[in-house]
Formats: C-alpha cells, sequence, structure tokens
C-alpha cells in the first residue's frame, strides 16, 4: 500500500519502494495403454501427438467427440447416456484386435466399422512415444514446469539480492546507522508476526481444492522479495528523476500516486502468470487466481511494512503504534485487494471459452488493481476528512469482495461435485468417500480419521480429477486442445492407490 499516510507524513518508500456441458460419452477413454507407432483411426495431422482421434467436425477439440454413431457404442455405456468419460474398467474392453492396447475399438470391430482399413482414407500420421512423466507429475506439461521454475528461481536470487543490496545501502548511508539498523529489527517483528494472522485465512478459504503449500510459499515468496525489490528499484528511480525535474514535493507524489501502483502491481501479476501459464494444472479458475494473488501481496505488504514500521519507530513510540494499528490492523488487505483484481482476470481467462476474454480479462484485472492502488494512495491528499471517509467505503468494498469470493468458493464446490457423480457409477468412488469429497469440512475431518494422510491425498486426487474433467468438458465445447485431459487417468490411478491404502489393515 504504497504512499500511506498514517506515518505522519509523506510515503516512505527508500530502496524498497515504497454446470459441465455433456460430453459425448466416447469421448476419451481413461487408463489407455501408451499409444502404439502406427496410423490412427480419424487422426489429424495438425496434432501429430494427440491421444484421441479428431474427427473432421472437430479439427480442433482436445480429445474426440464420437466419430461413430450413437448405434456403436459399447452396451455397457448405455446407461451413462450423459457420462463425459467412459468408465475406466471399460477400456481393455475396446481394445482393436488389429491394434493391442490401443483402447479405440470394441472387441467386435468388424461389425462397428473399426476395421483398420476403413481408416485408411482418414489419413496415416503415426503417433510419437510419450516420454516418461516425472515424478507426479504427467509428461504434457513437463517442459513448462522446468522452464517456470528455472525463472522463479532466477527471480528470487535477483530479488533477494536487491533486498539486501537497498537495505545495507540504507544503513550505511544513515546519520545514524545502528538506530536506523535497530529501528528496522523493530519493524520486522510485527511485519512477519502478523502473518501468523493473515496468512491462514486465504489458505482455508479453498475448502474443495486447497493449493498446494509448496506453490503458495512460491507465490509468498515472490511477493516478498522478486516483486518489492524490482518495483522499489523501479520506485526509487522514477522518485529521484521526477524530484530533479519538479522538485521534491512534485517527486513524491509522482512516484506515490503514479509509478508504485505501477510496478509493484506488475511485478505481483508476473507471479499470477507465472502459475497461470506454467503450473495450469494447480491453476483452476478464479477462486485459484485469488488464493496465489493474496500469498504474493501478503509477502509483499510484510516487506514493505517493515520499512513504514521502521520510519516510524524513529520518529516516536506513539508514530509506531500509529502506523502499525492503520497498516497492520484496520487496512492490512489493500495489497491483497489489488493482486486479487489481477488474479480474478487470470482466473476469467482460465476459465472462458472466449478468445477475446482470454487476453483482455487478465489486462482488465492488472488495470483495476493499478486503479484501486492509485486510488488509495491519492485520497490521503485531499485531507483527513476525506481519508477518514474513504476507510469507511474501503471496508464496504472489502465487507462486498469477500462475499464474492465466498460465493466462488461454493460455486468451485458445486463443479466438483458435479463431475464426480459419474466417477460413483464407475467405480472410481464411493458415495461415501464422495460426500466426504463433496464436504466444505472434509478437510478438517479427514485429520480425526485414521490414516487421515491417505485421505487427504484420495480427496485432493479427486478434486483435481473433477476439475481435470471440467477443463476438459469445456475445451471439447470450444474446439480447443487441453493438457487436462492427459491428466485424467493418472489420476484415477492415484485415487486407485490411495484408496487401496486406506483399506490396508
Amino acid at each position: 500500500m504504497s504512499g500511506d499516510p498514517s506515518g505522519g507524513g509523506p510515503p516512505f518508500r527508500g530502496p524498497h519502494g515504497v454446470g459441465a456441458a455433456p460430453v459425448p460419452p466416447q469421448a476419451t477413454v481413461p487408463d489407455r495403454a501408451p499409444a502404439p507407432a502406427w496410423p490412427a483411426p480419424h487422426a489429424h495431422a495438425q496434432y501429430p501427438n494427440a491421444s484421441y482421434p479428431a474427427p473432421a467436425q472437430y479439427p480442433n477439440a482436445p480429445y474426440a467427440a464420437p466419430s461413430h454413431p450413437a448405434q456403436h457404442a459399447h452396451p455397457a455405456h448405455a446407461q451413462y447416456p450423459n457420462a463425459a468419460y467412459p468408465a475406466p474398467s471399460h477400456a481393455a474392453q475396446h481394445a482393436h484386435p488389429a491394434h493391442p492396447g490401443s483402447g479405440y475399438a470394441h472387441p467386435n470391430a468388424q461389425q462397428h466399422g473399426y476395421a483398420a482399413a476403413q481408416h485408411a482414407q482418414h489419413g496415416a500420421f503415426q503417433h510419437r512415444p510419450r516420454e516418461a512423466p516425472l515424478p507426479g507429475a504427467p509428461a504434457p506439461d513437463r517442459h513448462r514446469l522446468r522452464v517456470g521454475l528455472v525463472l522463479w528461481v532466477l527471480g528470487l536470487v535477483a530479488g533477494v539480492v536487491l533486498n539486501v543490496f537497498f537495505t545495507f545501502l540504507e544503513i550505511a548511508m544513515a546519520p545514524d546507522p545502528g538506530r536506523v539498523a535497530s529501528a528496522m529489527v523493530q519493524g520486522a517483528i510485527p511485519a512477519f508476526a502478523m502473518l501468523l494472522v493473515y496468512l491462514p485465512i486465504p489458505a482455508v478459504l479453498d475448502r474443495y481444492d486447497p493449493e498446494p503449500w509448496w506453490a503458495l510459499t512460491m507465490a509468498f515468496l515472490w511477493g516478498a522479495f522478486v516483486a518489492t525489490g524490482f518495483a522499489g528499484m523501479f520506485n526509487t528511480a522514477v522518485q529521484i528523476v521526477a524530484t530533479g525535474a519538479f522538485g521534491e514535493p512534485a517527486g513524491r507524489f509522482i512516484m506515490t500516486v503514479f509509478a508504485a501502483p505501477f510496478s509493484e502491481e506488475i511485478m505481483k501479476g508476473l507471479a499470477i502468470w507465472g502459475f497461470f501459464y506454467f503450473l495450469r494444472r494447480e491453476f483452476d479458475g478464479v477462486v485459484d487466481g485469488i488464493v496465489y494473488a493474496t500469498f504474493c501481496a501478503l509477502g509483499f505488504a510484510a516487506v514493505e511494512n517493515v520499512q513504514y514500521y521502521a520510519r516510524a519507530a524513529l520518529e516516536s513510540q506513539e508514530s509506531f503504534s500509529t502506523v502499525f494499528v492503520l497498516r497492520g490492523i484496520v487496512a492490512p488487505w489493500g495489497h491483497p485487494l489489488y493482486t486479487s483484481m489481477t488474479g480474478l482476470g487470470f482466473g476469467i481467462a482460465r476459465e472462458t471459452s472466449s478468445p477475446f476474454w482470454r487476453k483482455a480479462a487478465p489486462v482488465v484485472g492488472l488495470g483495476g488493481g493499478m486503479f484501486l492502488h492509485a486510488v488509495w494512495n491519492f485520497v490521503p491528499n485531499l485531507g483527513a476528512a476525506v481519508f477518514v471517509l474513504s476507510l469507511l467505503l474501503w471496508f464496504v468494498f472489502i465487507a462486498a469482495f469477500a462475499v464474492i469470493i465466498v460465493m466462488l468458493v461454493v460455486r468451485k464446490g458445486r463443479i466438483i461435485a458435479d463431475h464426480l457423480k459419474d466417477e460413483i457409477l464407475f467405480g472410481t468412488l464411493t458415495q461415501q468417500e464422495f460426500a466426504l469429497v463433496t464436504s466444505a469440512f472434509g478437510g478438517i475431518r479427514s485429520y480425526f480419521l485414521p490414516k487421515g494422510s491417505a485421505w487427504r491425498r484420495l480427496m485432493r486426487a479427486s478434486a483435481r480429477l473433477a476439475l481435470s474433467k471440467w477443463h476438459t468438458a469445456r475445451a471439447m465445447k470450444g474446439q480447443k486442445r487441453t493438457f487436462s485431459v492427459e491428466f485424467i487417468g493418472p489420476l484415477r490411478e492415484e485415487i486407485r492407490k490411495a484408496r487401496a491404502e486406506i483399506a490396508a489393515p
């Protein structure tokens, strides 16, 4: 919250800157054997690695709509006319005798028109063998994961170096370095201690599909070190140039109202983009975008508060208490709110099938975050009375946004339930397991169950399975390719292993 007036003077910047659409039942066959190198029926030349045949009427489908008439469906599937995916146990029954392990055809292939000779007219590209996946990581997104990890590590190292350099520089250039260092320690204690109050709130918000702790840690560290380091460097440079050109008051105003919202929201937004692009399997929509944004922003705010608290402590103990109450208790959710606009934008882009909004939503969200940030920094210039009034409006806005988040979480729970119902019929889950997975308090209950860790793995894999099916169904509806379909088989296998561990004596 750059430019907070609570310190009794101009903002302190310093170096840190201050339901689911029905999907045809033969859309995909999960748990299939690796694809052999023989011509794939109805396959499309533009997707040489496609796992499923794409008929001519759906050239861009991530996996195929039924390429054969309804009467060719396996009788075992007649009871599931709206099932999005065939039962895993039926996969082996559909192997083509001429193409063992393919999982494409009914055993009586000839009478259903599946003969290999009849597919020759549809083109003859070959499937390439799949690479072995990393542990716990399906092959389709392995390259993205590696690139994203490398970029995150490089950014983190650079951010830490910038923070350490500017902190030591500020201490060394102070008239009394020892007093400044002591004030920073005094500011760091409440800044980081309050995280024990803040962090659990977004962590438990996503009750149905909690994000993994390591992903939330990555978001927090990016905000704490990368965003503060680079944004602080930019803000300081802008203030120096603007002060030289227009004087100190104008330079501070330009930095606070224009430079800080721009640089800080972009740097925090890069973390959201990173999860959206490199870790899509852990980024399912608007709720995930808001959760990642909140963790990133809380990391940023904690490091920034060290600077505000230190400056106030150098003035007086009364000033320190005032700043702590305003920034740490009254309005601690400023940065999370701004960055949540960006997370909301990327979440919409993840969910929508509109090509326009996939590109526009993140930009609109980022712009909204910058605008809210700039307004907060500008209002103190209008006087104390206006600032107090703005606080009241701020509380109303925060409350309304919290209600929206709760509604989005409930919506996500319904999506998970809708896409797991057929898994009960398939035998992937029992009715009791389904009830636990779709319960808002299932995660808490799992800690009181025998073999709770296995239960939590089952719950997480089930939620991931439902969301992967949801993304796949939407991609097929929009005739788009998606990695999500590739996760369905491995997730069912993960559920099977968890159930076996729970059932073991």
